[in-house]
């Protein structure tokens, strides 16, 4: 397996990223191409030998308008890596650069799955007890119902394949459980979802998500890049202020020893990094993105993500139950 990486996408690119795929290389055993500007990667490679460099000129920056910047710079890295993909090059690609000029290159590149209407993102939530799958979580701001029916389907192959749940659970993040509730494409997706989708189970609210009442919640884009922000935002404000709050009293210093194993384990189960990134379902091949804040850690998990996609064929499997002959 040949896995193409965007050496020059994210915050702390290029040297994170070479980290990353060394780690991804040397604990998964597959073949890498990374993707950059020769005179930044190059030097950061030569101690590493399943890594292999493949040029580009040109780089999309993340504040760049996706869809321009994909025209306009047809040598970006992350051009390249999706035509890496569509010419059999390499059999999946991740970055952790400017999303929605990701999302343009695999579109404008590898296309959708035929009868796909939108591709959608997901994102690993963290459970009371486990994950949830969560989409879309920004690949649309505006949705119709044909697009939320399909992004249940995709959710549930995703969550049969890469989650191993047989018979997932699918809610519909609404603002009230009852049937009925929601805005106007809610309840019309529900009325489209409810008694032709197996494992349906309705409405759901934030806090059901936590309670692991579903497997996969879906949400249009707007909503759903809202909602797993102000998720993170919330779980980086309690633990800053427990780190702060807790050491102010000689009490509160004890207990914060005590309370420290649990504290970290808990940390650990809610840590961005160790989802790595997520593919996005319903472009015709894999391609995933990656956390644009992503370190080496988060960049190897983003890797095995790619990796963990094309083991499992998901894109045909999608083709199989979504998309149109």
């Amino acid at each position: 397996m040949r896995i193409a990486v965007d050496a020059m996408g994210g915050d702390h690119a290029p040297a994170e990223i070479v980290k990353g795929a060394a780690e991804a290389a040397r604990e998964f055993g597959i073949d890498i191409s990374l993707v950059g500007l020769p005179r930044e990667v190059q030097p950061l490679l030569d101690s590493h030998p399943r890594l292999q460099m493949v040029p580009c000129t040109q780089v999309i920056a993340m504040d760049e308008h996706p869809a321009h910047a994909v025209r306009s710079k047809p040598d970006s890295s992350m051009s390249v890596c999706a035509r890496l993909c569509k010419d059999g090059r390499a059999d999946g690609w991740t970055s952790a650069g400017n999303s929605g000029a990701i999302m343009a290159a695999a579109l404008l590149i590898q296309g959708r799955i035929r009868g796909v209407e939108r591709p959608a993102l997901g994102s690993i939530v963290p459970t009371q007890d486990g994950f949830a799958y969560f989409l879309d979580v920004g690949a649309n701001v505006d949705s119709k119902p044909d697009y939320l029916t399909q992004f249940a389907a995709m959710g549930a192959v995703y969550a049969r394949e890469m989650m191993g749940r047989p018979e997932p659970r699918i809610g519909l993040l609404s603002n009230g459980e009852e049937e009925g509730k929601g805005d106007e494409l809610v309840r019309e997706t529900g009325r489209r979802l409810k008694g032709t989708l197996p494992g349906f189970v309705g409405n759901v609210e934030p806090k059901d998500i936590f309670a692991a009442r579903a497997d996969v919640v879906v949400a249009d884009g707007f909503v759903g890049n809202v909602a797993i922000k102000m998720a993170e935002a919330t779980a980086d404000f309690l633990f800053r202020s427990l780190r702060d709050e807790i050491p102010k009293t000689l009490s509160g210093k004890v207990g914060g020893l005590l309370i420290r194993p649990g504290v970290r384990q808990i940390r650990a189960r809610i840590d961005w990094r160790e989802f790595g990134g997520a593919p996005l379902l319903g472009i015709d091949g894999v391609a995933v993105v990656a956390h644009g804040r992503s370190d080496a850690r988060a960049m190897k998990n983003a890797i095995r993500v790619t990796r963990d996609a094309v083991e499992n064929q998901l894109v045909g499997k999608i083709r199989a139950e979504v998309g149109k002959p």
